[in-house]
């Protein structure tokens, strides 16, 4: 079902019926109208004609201008009254890309509800910036306040920070706290989320800084990351990379995978062929190594606390961990049967 009750191509023709045939050629070209759904640009149309760039947009700019002054127009304004309503609806302000393709997958329709965007007085348009797409508004104070509550939802985001978005939803909330009710809607928010340049999700759908390479995915490595953070314990880098595989769709090989995950610090080899990461808290190093960390920071252990501790940050068989233990050129115990670093 169409989000519009009125004919897009219809309407141009009548505002447009009044130019002369040049000037209605030249608004037709550069806004996309024509049926391939082209926007030319001024030195294309400049040739066509024989003129000038700056001469093209002089024309253009004429045209905007006898549109808007013509009858034609005038009688077309319940048209763009229904897009300020449906921009009003959809959260006041809203990236270019996402209006159009919430009115219509067609991109000819699409230029034609860009061109009344360009035409109307009751649209605002935002140009893309270092922190935002390209956006249309009709409301400047909501479009004020949304601007600043995304810029400050970036300030609080650390550098590694994957978030739910049902969370990030609940964070943008906590930034714009003054806010009418019909606007805390989760699809409002996402919209408003999508305009940000600095904030973007994954392909797992977790936010978190655009710049990150934990939302920015980039390779194998960070394929990896995701899907061992989904799977929430060590995995096998065979069965990282089959995950890779059936998750993202991206045929990853072995020893790709294998290669990647030794290079990036993110991970650590827990066991033979078996990583987790970093961020869990295992450690590198052999069984003794382990041991003695984990004795010089916590003090005298029992066996069974020293086994309990060291398989939380290192897969290795219980066998290995306790024959490291008893090695009395490296761990003694006392005659409360309690281990600690000679």
């Amino acid at each position: 079902m169409s989000t519009i009750s009125f004919k897009p191509k219809q309407v141009t023709k009548r505002i447009t019926s009044h130019l002369q045939d040049r000037t209605r050629d030249v608004i037709m070209n550069r806004f996309g109208l024509t049926p391939d759904a082209k926007s030319k640009t001024l030195d294309e149309i400049g040739k066509k004609y024989n003129i000038t760039r700056e001469r093209v947009r002089q024309i253009e700019d004429s045209a905007l201008s006898l549109i808007k002054r013509s009858a034609a127009y005038k009688e077309e304004q319940v048209v763009f009254e229904e897009l300020k309503q449906l921009i009003h609806s959809l959260g006041s302000i809203i990236a270019e890309h996402d209006l159009l393709l919430h009115i219509s997958k067609d991109r000819n329709i699409q230029n034609h509800i860009h061109f009344y965007l360009e035409l109307g007085d009751f649209f605002k348009k935002h140009r893309e910036d270092n922190h935002f797409k390209t956006r249309w508004s009709v409301d400047d104070e909501m479009a004020s306040k949304v601007h600043d509550s995304l810029k400050k939802l970036y300030i609080s985001l650390n550098d590694e920070d994957l978030i739910l978005e049902t969370e990030m939803i609940k964070r943008f909330f906590d930034q714009m706290k003054d806010v009418a009710e019909h606007y805390r809607n989760e699809e409002i928010v996402k919209r408003w989320l999508s305009m940000s340049k600095t904030i973007s999700k994954n392909p797992l759908g977790e936010w978190g800084k655009a710049t990150s390479p934990n939302v920015h995915t980039r390779g194998v490595k960070d394929y990896a990351f995701l899907v061992m953070r989904k799977h929430g314990s060590p995995m096998h880098f065979k069965e990282v990379a089959d995950s890779i595989t059936k998750t993202f769709g991206r045929k990853t090989h072995y020893a790709t995978c294998h290669n990647e995950l030794i290079k990036d610090s993110r991970f650590v080899l827990v066991g033979r062929g078996l990583y987790a990461l970093a961020e869990w808290g295992y450690k590198t190093g052999i069984a003794r190594e382990v041991i003695r960390d984990i004795l010089k920071r916590e003090g005298p252990l029992s066996k069974d606390d020293v086994v309990e501790r060291v398989m939380k940050e290192r897969y290795f068989k219980k066998n290995t961990i306790l024959v490291n233990l008893v090695n009395p050129k490296f761990f003694k115990k006392n005659k409360n049967g309690f281990y600690s670093v000679i």
